[in-house]
């Protein structure tokens, strides 16, 4: 093989590994694929269900139901989102992240965050999520659809403002809701 045959082998191997590598990491094929769940919200556990009520904790109000704490529409930040995020007390007093209705772009590595930061509109709401106190709530279930997403134990939701669907690959919001109290 000839020198400039060797450098153009070479340039091609190095194409392809560079272009497999940003396949990689950009996953463009998520843009075309949905991935739609949808879960009820969690049952109200009755007298007798079997499940097991800390003693001596006060039932929430409206009984055995769930209760919306807050709730707030989520705007678009670097992809269209739409739907809305509830914050839910459940009967056994634990939390979760409810987002219904929610239509946004696939992308890698979503998250969904629970965080300090205000919503702004725009490129200036994009990067704010991860910069102050923020719990994740793990990983997207589905780009479409109405998902739950239960908070950690020890987790004060009166603490935090907002819910971000949170790309960590790019850290970028893709949508962010403000909580508001019911």
């Amino acid at each position: 093989m000839t020198g400039a045959r060797r450098r153009w082998a070479a340039a091609v191997v190095a194409a392809g590994v560079l272009a497999a590598a940003g396949l990689y990491w950009f996953q463009p094929w998520k843009l075309w694929q949905d991935t739609k769940v949808y879960e009820s919200l969690p049952a109200a556990s009755s007298p007798g269900s079997g499940e097991a009520t800390e003693p001596g904790r006060p039932a929430p109000e409206g009984g055995d139901r769930p209760v919306t704490v807050a709730s707030g529409e989520l705007i678009s930040h670097e992809h269209a989102t739409t739907g809305t995020a509830r914050l839910v007390r459940l009967a056994d007093g634990s939390h979760i992240v409810r987002l219904e209705g929610l239509d946004t772009s696939n992308g890698p590595d979503l998250k969904v965050l629970l965080t300090d930061a205000p919503v702004t509109k725009g490129r200036a709401g994009w990067h704010v999520f991860d910069q102050g106190e923020h719990v994740s709530l793990g990983k997207l279930k589905g780009n479409r659809g109405s998902q739950n997403y239960p908070l950690p134990a020890g987790v004060d939701p009166a603490a935090y403002s907002s819910v971000s669907i949170w790309c960590d690959r790019f850290d970028v919001s893709f949508g962010a809701a403000e909580l508001i109290g019911s």
